[in-house]
């Protein structure tokens, strides 16, 4: 019978996953903030001042804010878990809201993804000027949503 078992379990140790190598990746050469600078730097046009504006404003209004490098080369900002990111796209940068359909938003700022019941977004435009009193406010309320609610933590690196 004990060498059935110790059959048994060879088996398993045989069929056992082999561990995964580490997979290297850009951002281990490079901290999380440089990499969102050569982003801002890399785009060279008025998507990169609009995103270093934005990242400005999240600093200003969140000083111990945590930045991380996400999802295809996503800018990802955190404060007891991820409140927001910025995409550059070819005709704007969309700054997208974790919880935003739970934020209040008395001066619209929210002009995209407007019909999910968990995020929301603003597409600044290259004509678009950013109202930094509005926004803030908006990012004053992520955070306080942040802080009041048990969100998701997610392991990031100080800016």
């Amino acid at each position: 019978m004990a060498d059935k078992t110790s059959k048994k379990s060879a088996k398993v140790a045989k069929k056992a996953p082999k561990p995964r190598k580490a997979v290297s990746k850009s951002s281990d050469h490079m901290s999380t903030s440089m990499l969102i600078e050569k982003k801002i730097a890399d785009l060279g046009d008025w998507r990169g001042e609009r995103l270093a504006e934005i990242r400005k404003l999240i600093h200003e209004v969140d000083p111990e804010v945590v930045e991380e490098w996400k999802w295809m080369e996503t800018p990802v900002w955190s404060h007891e878990g991820m409140y927001a990111l910025a995409n550059a796209h070819k005709d704007k940068v969309k700054l997208t809201f974790f919880h935003g359909a739970e934020l209040p938003d008395p001066k619209k700022l929210f002009n995209a993804s407007l019909d999910g019941n968990k995020r929301r977004a603003i597409d600044f435009r290259e004509e678009d000027k950013i109202d930094k009193t509005a926004l803030k406010a908006l990012l004053r309320e992520a955070l306080a949503y942040n802080t009041k609610h048990s969100v998701p933590k997610s392991k990031g690196s100080r800016a």
